[in-house]
């Protein structure tokens, strides 16, 4: 860490969201937040290599990455939002509904073409074209791929034994695009294309994106509200749930929070005070004043419970085992 700003990477789930965040917070804080769109897994090595001042997943760390932190790392929920399913179908007008079971056999390698008769009894009257489906998934650890499997490795048995649910996970076909950007790129460049990418990444490059059968048998359209139901559930203490497969009638069941990771304790390396104090306060902004961003960019406002979870997370952090936040 340097004295003229605050680094964080991870999530490039985040990325749309952070970019805005803390462009404004500069503008009233005058703090430099440089944040690297690196994926889920690379931001929590980034971390536990002392290398960044905060990290960001979209899957809370592993037994096995706490144990490599080698101290406490909290994690604070600061936005939760949709994976949603895109697709590059030029002539098809229509918006395409997707089951969990049609969504596991294209990723099981089962379905291989648009106009496969599983697809089509989902949707009656679209005329679907005979193109092969080009699968594409996440190459780097990744947190919104750690969302999507732990939807299909919910939904699916023959997912669950086979391939179940990581942030890196065998995948059993397709080909791999490195972050949500990469994702973006496979899907928007190949006719036949489909992937999992996070909602602001789909419009803001004006790919389609379908419908999901959530738990209820709703067919459910990813947006802010859909994913504010799917996240209104009550939050441990400790920040970590999966809102994934949702019981609400209204939500999106391929929705996820995202967390900002830091050090419980702030003393380490060559930190000052202020520089704890920095993060501190930007990452209590991001709980509080940020959250005012989320929506216009297509991600969930947290719900007063996260709120409230998160201040008591933000009380915990410590300067050589003083409180930061009075």
């Amino acid at each position: 860490a340097n004295s003229d700003g605050i680094t964080g990477a991870g999530s490039s789930f985040d990325n749309p969201l952070f970019s805005k965040m803390f462009a404004a917070y500069h503008d009233s804080a005058k703090l430099q937040v440089n944040y690297q769109s690196v994926g889920s897994g690379a931001g929590i090595s980034q971390l536990t290599g002392k290398t960044v001042d905060f990290g960001a997943s979209d899957a809370p760390m592993k037994p096995s990455q706490d144990s490599a932190a080698g101290a406490t790392v909290i994690h604070i929920p600061i936005t939760a939002g949709a994976v949603v399913i895109s697709y590059n179908l030029p002539d098809v007008k229509d918006t395409l509904k997707f089951t969990s079971d049609v969504l596991a056999n294209i990723y099981l390698g089962k379905i291989t073409k648009w106009n496969d008769p599983a697809i089509a009894a989902v949707n009656p009257g679209v005329k679907l074209p005979a193109t092969p489906i080009l699968v594409a998934h996440r190459s780097d650890g990744s947190g919104t791929s750690a969302i999507f499997t732990s939807f299909l490795d919910k939904v699916s048995p023959e997912w669950h034994s086979k391939v179940g649910t990581s942030t890196s996970v065998n995948w059993p076909t397709g080909v791999g695009g490195k972050g949500n950007e990469g994702v973006s790129g496979v899907v928007k460049q190949t006719p036949g294309g489909i992937g999992y990418i996070e909602l602001a990444y789909a419009i803001q490059n004006n790919i389609a994106y379908g419908k999901v059968q959530n738990k209820s048998g709703n067919f459910i359209v990813p947006t802010p509200a859909s994913v504010t139901a799917a996240a209104n559930i009550s939050i441990p203490a400790d920040g970590k749930v999966w809102i994934t497969n949702t019981d609400a009638p209204d939500g999106y069941p391929i929705s996820g929070f995202s967390w900002v990771l830091l050090y419980q304790e702030q003393g380490y390396g060559n930190r000052t005070q202020a520089q704890a104090e920095q993060l501190v306060n930007l990452v209590n902004w991001m709980v509080h004043g940020g959250q005012q961003y989320g929506a216009s960019l297509y991600y969930a406002p947290l719900s007063p419970a996260a709120v409230s979870v998160d201040e008591a997370l933000l009380k915990s952090v410590t300067y050589k085992g003083q409180p930061i936040l009075k």
